[in-house]
């Protein structure tokens, strides 16, 4: 009878080395929101990848940080609980971040028993001499490891990695139904789409000041009907939400409809509103409801 392997692959590195970029890759679905702007994942996406002989279930993580408030103490425990479940480690840095940047959490990575892909991105950004040297310094750091060159966003290498992480997984019946894409649910997609926007389209502290809730998803015959509310800080931040006339708002909810759309192939109605909820960065009960921390 022919052997079933299965396992949790874990994506785990610094801010803005690429990893939601890699994990949408290697699943071949937009499961993660991607912006230029650092600290864009704040929870740990799980991406399934399925093929007859294998399940592969990815887990792209918040960037390795030190932590300013008590969301991004969270965001660093869903980093740092990645390297305890993994049966693979995906450690992805690139060619442009100092490779030892956060030794501490290198060090925990140096530990582990299980098999640790290195993956150094960005490589069209180098050049051969310098990523020659980058090449030393990591296996300098981590001798066990193995580590691939590649261009996540160009695909470069992307299908040989694949290979090598279904020959590391153990054999193992899947963990999920094998039509699986992914654990969350629908409405989480949803409120990260809007996220995603905010990212985009705000300056400075206000998109890191925001959460964006589902409150109501229904579906009708021909659409879906959705209201999700996005929190804030303060009320100046309210205001440059909402914009002049409601104007920025508008054009959040027109290009999140629009992605919205595309990633439920169905025709949507969408409202947003905004509501202020003082510092709930730092206030735990808030952290819990919006699952950043366990109940």
């Amino acid at each position: 009878m022919a052997t079933h392997k299965s396992g949790f692959v874990n994506i785990v590195g610094n801010p803005n080395v690429g990893k939601s970029t890699l994990m949408n890759a290697l699943v071949g679905e937009r499961i993660s929101i991607i912006t230029s702007k650092a600290q864009t994942t704040r929870h740990r996406i799980t991406g399934i990848v399925n093929g007859e002989d294998y399940q592969i279930v990815f887990s792209d993580t918040p960037g390795v940080l030190k932590p300013n408030y008590k969301l991004q103490e969270s965001m660093l425990s869903f980093s740092v609980s990645a390297l305890t479940d993994a049966d693979v480690l995906l450690y992805i840095t690139d060619t442009v971040e100092k490779i030892d940047k956060h030794a501490d959490f290198i060090a925990k990575v140096q530990k582990m028993d299980i098999p640790v892909l290195v993956l150094l991105n960005k490589i069209d950004l180098s050049n051969p001499q310098a990523l020659e040297a980058q090449v030393q310094e990591m296996h300098e750091l981590l001798p066990k490891a193995e580590i691939l060159p590649m261009a996540a966003l160009h695909r470069f290498n992307v299908d040989n990695l694949l290979r090598r992480i279904i020959e590391l997984l153990p054999e193992c019946p899947p963990y999920f139904g094998k039509d699986a894409l992914t654990d969350k649910p629908t409405r989480f997609f949803v409120s990260e789409i809007i996220r995603e926007k905010i990212l985009l389209y705000y300056q400075k502290e206000v998109p890191y000041s925001v959460e964006v809730m589902v409150e109501s998803y229904k579906e009708e015959k021909n659409r879906v009907n959705i209201q999700a509310v996005i929190i804030v800080e303060r009320d100046t931040q309210k205001g440059i939400i909402i914009g002049h006339n409601g104007a920025a708002l508008k054009k959040v909810g027109t290009e999140a409809r629009r992605d919205i759309e595309r990633f439920l192939d169905q025709k949507v109605n969408l409202e947003l509103f905004v509501k202020v909820e003082k510092d709930w960065r730092n206030r735990d009960n808030s952290l819990k409801m919006y699952g950043y921390q366990p109940e």
